[in-house]
């Protein structure tokens, strides 16, 4: 009957042929509840598009101006991708002996040990035995995790057919030797060359490669720097694998396990070079980048000169222990030292106690507090590129960069600022200023006595003589006096280029105001450079991964004051390193170049600077305790403290980079003049006393001395001074 409802027909229709169909309805649900399995466990995997865009976290590495690596920036990982065909075939036949010998026949899925490994982990009741290929290695690495569920396996098998579809065999292997992690942060095998052996992965020997492949399989437990016999096991596994396979014979394989490790001095985590220069750098790059900085693999362009960072340290070095070693004696002999102990020192006994306990005055002497610190910062002042910089003692204790964070008060260093407005505003080098006890308001209001440093009182010095002996007093009576205008030097000091508050009040005379030492460096550069000031600058290009050039830095400038005030300005300055209170960078350090430059101490002793330069290097110094309650001590000037760091420094910077003798080259609006050193006025030839004196042409004397009567005679017996 052909009746009835069409679901009974198809059942009645099962009835009677069930036995020929049953392998089709099997089939069928099998197809079915594959696909559902394989939509399960596809949720969450990466697709194709996610594969083939798929880009490693990449370091950013941070060069010097001479070519030398001085950092690397990572998230994490220390990771640099090379190209398959950049790497050696030792590496390549390293890895296929050692990981997967069936790398180039399989696909993806090795069967033969799947079934292998199944049937040994059967019959032994174990999981001892795996079937990993590369190609899972990496799905494994890359997209999932190392939990060993049925459920992870099928989703590494769906991956792992996913990359294989994707990628040529030389690809898979190119992502994988660039994603594993070879320990010590090294990700990639040229990170980990670098880490090992300090040399690009395509110099890599063959026992050198065998041992990298070797930390695949336990990157920290074959560790070479944390456990070298066993990493020397490990490499001469991998090396009789490639005996096996025969990728070497016999004899080179017993040759080459006789080898030693060979490998580099495990690398500090804290910057070798110019630490406190890289940290700033980074702060700055910082900002701008954010955390592409740390993933992308930019490479990034810095002024900083090794050579001279190496100078800078080695002059630092030589000064500042043995300096740090004296004032501590001073202040064990003085007693300057009671208050700092913790708890302080209130009784004679106290004292007594304390000198017995060596131990103790040795962990107080050689505490943070109590450690001697100074900075540095050297620049091109044509430029503006810093070249070298020192932020502190040690970088690993303390972070803190004294020459780009700290401001303090930069003492008698500040004064050519204020002398500079009085030059540029018509007042020459023969003015006469009076060198007289003076009362200055301070910014809490209340009064100053200033005294200078010798304790002279009386006279009538020039502005050059002023400045060649730093007196006090009669910087104090140009302000006063003369400019009567603290706002108007503070409105050059901004010109300057100075970032700190400078406040306007009578102290800014004797550079009351706390600066910053990069802010000094760079305004004495302006001396140096014309008139025109050049912001500081670290960073000159940053390149993207490829090469390409994503961002530059040109340098910024702008004139602060014209050539002529600028060169008057630098002929005062190099009077006070000829003769003045900068005079033993000659004839104690040896440095006879061209140059100008002023000593600093602020109040009390407490900070110790000394700023100068030459027609290539401006450069400055800075010497003071942390803590600004404890001061350096009596007699610890600039030229004291600071210079033995300067002047050496500025020596050895020039002779390591063979700059060319150069000297300050007179602008044709600047005139020198013979001068009566009594009138300051035209010299004739009846005048005793001659000087040599420069003056804006503008501003130039045009009187003749009527003093020592008429002129024309003989000058052949008068004293000429310079």
């Amino acid at each position: 009957m052909n009746g009835g409802k069409p679901g009974y027909r198809f059942f009645d229709y099962l009835k009677r042929h069930h036995w020929t169909h049953l392998p089709i309805i099997a089939l069928i649900a099998l197809i079915v509840l594959a696909a559902s399995l394989i939509v399960y466990l596809g949720q969450g995997l990466p697709s194709i598009a996610e594969l083939e865009s798929y880009e490693p976290l990449l370091v950013t590495k941070i060069y010097s101006v001479d070519g030398v690596l001085i950092d690397e920036l990572d998230a994490q990982e220390k990771r640099e991708s090379v190209s398959y065909f950049e790497m050696p075939d030792n590496l390549i036949q390293a890895t296929i002996a050692t990981e997967d010998r069936r790398f180039y026949k399989h696909w993806g899925l090795d069967i033969k040990r799947i079934a292998k490994a199944a049937y040994v982990n059967v019959t032994t009741m174990s999981r001892s035995q795996g079937a990993g290929t590369i190609t899972g290695q990496l799905a494994r690495d890359l997209y999932l995790n190392r939990k060993k569920t049925w459920k992870r396996k099928l989703q590494e098998a769906l991956t792992v057919l996913q990359i294989e579809r994707t990628y040529s065999k030389n690809e898979i292997l190119e992502l994988y030797l660039n994603q594993m992690s070879f320990g010590h942060h090294a990700f990639g095998v040229q990170a980990a060359s670098e880490e090992f052996f300090d040399k690009d992965v395509g110099n890599l020997k063959t026992e050198e490669a065998a041992l990298i492949v070797g930390l695949l399989k336990a990157p920290n437990l074959y560790s070479p720097f944390r456990h070298p016999d066993r990493a020397l096991q490990r490499r001469n596994i991998v090396l009789a694998s490639m005996m096996q396979c025969n990728y070497i014979t016999r004899a080179v394989f017993d040759s080459l396990k006789a080898l030693p490790l060979n490998v580099v001095e495990e690398k500090s985590d804290e910057n070798a070079i110019a630490p406190y220069f890289c940290e700033y750098v980074r702060q700055e790059m910082s900002d701008k980048y954010g955390l592409s900085l740390y993933t992308d693999g930019l490479s990034i362009y810095t002024t900083l000169d090794t050579r001279v960072q190496a100078v800078a340290e080695k002059a630092t070095n030589q000064w500042i222990g043995q300096l740090e070693s004296d004032l501590h004696k001073t202040m064990l002999a003085k007693r300057k030292y009671t208050q700092w102990v913790d708890p302080p020192l209130t009784t004679p006994q106290d004292i007594v106690n304390f000198l017995k306990d060596t131990a103790r005055v040795d962990s107080f002497f050689h505490s943070p507090r109590m450690t001697l610190q100074t900075s540095l910062v050297a620049m091109n002042p044509t430029n503006g590129q810093v070249i070298a910089m020192i932020g502190g003692r040690d970088f690993e204790k303390t972070k803190f960069n004294r020459a780009v964070q700290m401001e303090r008060q930069p003492g008698s260093s500040f004064k050519p600022f204020m002398y500079t407005v009085a030059i540029d505003n018509g007042w020459p080098t023969t003015t006469e200023l009076w060198n007289q006890p003076i009362v200055l308001k301070q910014v809490d209001g209340t009064q100053w006595r200033p005294n200078n440093y010798d304790m002279s009182v009386g006279g009538k010095p020039t502005i050059r003589q002023a400045l060649q002996h730093s007196y006090n007093l009669a910087s104090a009576h140009l302000l006063l006096k003369i400019i009567q205008s603290p706002e108007l030097v503070v409105s050059y000091a901004k010109r300057f280029g100075f970032t700190s508050t400078i406040y306007p009040y009578e102290t800014i005379c004797l550079g009351a105001s706390d600066v910053k030492l990069l802010d000094l460096v760079a305004a004495y550069g302006v001396f140096a450079n014309k008139g025109e000031l050049i912001e500081p600058i670290c960073v000159t290009r940053v390149e993207d991964k490829d090469g390409n050039i994503i961002d530059e830095f040109p340098p910024k400038r702008k004139e602060v004051i014209n050539e002529n005030t600028a060169y008057v300005m630098t002929d005062l300055l190099e009077t006070a390193i000829n003769e003045g209170t900068g005079q033993s960078a000659r004839w104690k350090y040896n440095f006879y170049r061209p140059a100008a430059g002023k000593t600093g101490t602020s109040n009390d002793f407490t900070d110790a600077l000394f700023l100068g330069f030459t027609p290539q290097i401006a450069a400055g110094v800075w010497i003071g305790f942390d803590n600004q309650n404890i001061k350096l001590g009596e007699g610890k000037t600039g030229g004291m403290a600071a210079l033995p760091i300067w002047a050496p420094f500025m020596k050895m910077a020039h002779d390591t980079l063979n700059l060319p003798v150069e000297d300050f080259v007179m602008p044709p609006g600047v005139i020198r003049l013979d001068i009566c050193d009594e009138t300051k006025k035209l010299a004739t030839d009846a005048c005793p006393h001659i000087v040599k004196e420069i003056f804006i042409k503008k501003y130039a004397p045009t009187e003749t001395c009527d003093v020592h009567g008429s002129p024309g005679k003989s000058r052949s017996k008068k004293q000429i001074v310079f």
